[in-house]
C-alpha cells in the first residue's frame, strides 16, 4: 500500500458556531470553500483556502429541523453519541492505486461504499474499522474514470 497521508477530520457539530470560533481562535484556522453538500458545515483552512487539500478539518452542523440531507449522505447518528471522542466522524486520506484497493477489499470481504466528488476531482471509499471508525480514502477521480473504461 502507499504511504498514507492524512487528509482531514470531520466532526459533526451541535455547536458549529462555537465549533467554528474554538478552531479558529485557538488554531488560527479559517474559513473556506466547500462543495454544495446536502447538508450545513463548514471547513477550515490552514494555509491557502485556493487549495481543498488545505481544509484540515471539515465541520458538518446538523440541522435538527431537516437532518434528512445528512443522514442520506454520511448516515445518521445518535445526537447522543455526539459528545467527546463520538463527535469524530471519520478519518481520511489521501491515497493512490484504487485499482489494488479495490481488490484488496473484495479479497478481505470488507464492506466499503464509494462516492465521486467531481468538483473535488476525488473518488472516495468509505469503510468502517472494527471500532466502527469511519475511515475515508481518497483517489484521484481519474483512476476510477481509468478502472471504469477498462470495464
Amino acid at each position: 500500500m502507499a504511504q498514507l497521508i492524512l487528509n482531514h477530520f470531520s466532526i459533526r457539530s451541535l455547536e458549529i458556531d462555537k465549533t467554528v470560533a474554538f478552531y479558529s481562535q485557538v488554531l488560527d484556522l479559517k474559513k473556506g470553500p466547500r462543495p454544495d453538500f446536502p447538508f450545513p458545515g463548514v471547513w477550515l483552512y490552514s494555509g491557502a483556502d485556493n487549495d481543498y487539500n488545505n481544509s484540515v478539518l471539515h465541520l458538518i452542523a446538523i440541522d435538527k429541523n431537516d437532518p434528512d440531507g445528512l443522514k442520506k449522505y454520511l448516515g445518521d447518528r445518535d445526537f447522543s453519541s455526539l459528545q467527546g471522542s463520538g463527535a469524530i466522524d471519520h478519518i481520511a486520506f489521501l491515497a493512490a492505486g484504487l485499482g489494488a484497493m479495490l481488490s484488496k477489499l473484495k479479497t478481505l470481504a470488507v464492506p466499503y461504499r464509494e462516492r465521486t466528488v467531481p468538483l473535488l476531482k476525488l473518488h472516495q471509499i468509505f469503510l468502517d474499522d472494527p471500532n466502527g471508525i469511519v475511515i475515508e480514502l481518497n483517489y484521484p477521480a481519474a483512476e476510477k474514470a481509468a478502472l471504469d473504461a477498462k470495464g
